[in-house]
């Protein structure tokens, strides 16, 4: 496991004074005796969060935040380089006997890197796919009133890779829009970490990564292999969520691969820097040392949602 960040944590939530009140009348509700003995109390009067008057704070959350905050503070030097940190909606299987991985808990859990012998597959089927899709697009077009809206764009990309010059192992890719053939981007990719999330519960796991984009020259030679990318892409606030049927064709010869991924990412790499670097800050404002955690509660949050949406079809 990462060493954790040394970060103080944010602030913790102050006291709710405004909670409905809990009377019979809710359902599967129950009548609580009064302190006094004089009949029963027909409300529960609001409750404290805790004998401190604050509420615990979310280890769950925490850990990814502390994970994310120290991949990003213990990067390579690259000066021009973009710090990617996304989550990929799969399965963790396990390498031995590929079913599904399991655990004895009953809710989600993140697992120690390195600790178990998993794979993460990100690939679903069709119908799962079509199924997230029809999600999406009410969610564009049904917003609810407490939400912002969804923007969607829909993009045809092609990833053409080559061989770094002086080692083979490592890749450039060069993306085009396939409409236009204008070049995207050109970039480098160093993997700076992963955390698998095992989630029982549910039809679906998931892994967060975070990644180093590292812009490059257009590579001269031939390349290795490519891929065509069909994405369906949602912009919600600080996210971007990317609906994405990719066909890989691994060399001239070989049957082109099908594949079907949903994955969640942190839109702005500036902003995501600018938060981690304030981060228990003292000499900045409360707001500004936890914008951080915030931005990946609400991450989280949002990976949380999209695995709870799944449906059967993972292949």
């Amino acid at each position: 496991m990462q060493p954790r960040s040394s970060s103080p944590p944010p602030l913790k939530r102050a006291r709710r004074t405004d909670s409905p009140p809990y009377t019979s009348d809710t359902p599967n509700g129950h009548v609580h005796a009064s302190g006094s003995g004089s009949g029963l109390q027909q409300q529960l009067q609001p409750l404290s969060l805790s004998i401190l008057g604050v509420e615990p704070l979310d280890e769950f959350i925490k850990e990814i935040a502390d994970f994310v905050h120290h991949m990003i503070m213990t990067r390579p030097d690259y000066p021009t380089g973009k710090v990617e940190v996304e989550a990929k909606i799969g399965v963790l299987r396990d390498r031995a006997s590929g079913q599904r991985f399991a655990l004895p808990v009953l809710v989600e859990t993140i697992l120690a890197p390195g600790a178990t012998d998993t794979r993460f597959e990100s690939n679903m089927s069709a119908n799962q796919h079509k199924n997230f899709n029809t999600l999406l697009n009410n969610l564009k077009t049904e917003s609810p009133n407490t939400a912002s809206s969804l923007d969607y764009s829909h993009l045809y990309l092609k990833d053409t890779f080559y061989p770094m010059e002086g080692n083979d192992r490592e890749k450039i890719r060069v993306t085009k829009n396939e409409k236009t053939n204008a070049v995207v981007e050109c970039m480098r990719k160093i993997r700076l970490g992963d955390l698998n999330v095992y989630s029982p519960k549910r039809e679906a796991d998931w892994r967060i990564s975070v990644n180093l984009e590292i812009p490059m020259s257009h590579p001269v030679g031939t390349s290795t292999h490519s891929r065509r990318k069909d994405r369906m892409s949602y912009a919600h606030e600080e996210f971007k969520i990317d609906l994405t049927q990719v066909t890989s064709t691994m060399s001239p010869n070989a049957p082109q691969q099908i594949l079907h991924e949903l994955e969640i990412e942190i839109a702005r790499s500036d902003f995501l820097l600018a938060t981690a670097l304030k981060r228990g800050d003292p000499n900045v404002s409360e707001h500004e040392r936890s914008a951080f955690d915030e931005l990946i509660r609400a991450f989280v949050n949002n990976a949380r949602i999209l695995v709870r949406n799944s449906s059967e079809g993972w292949q």
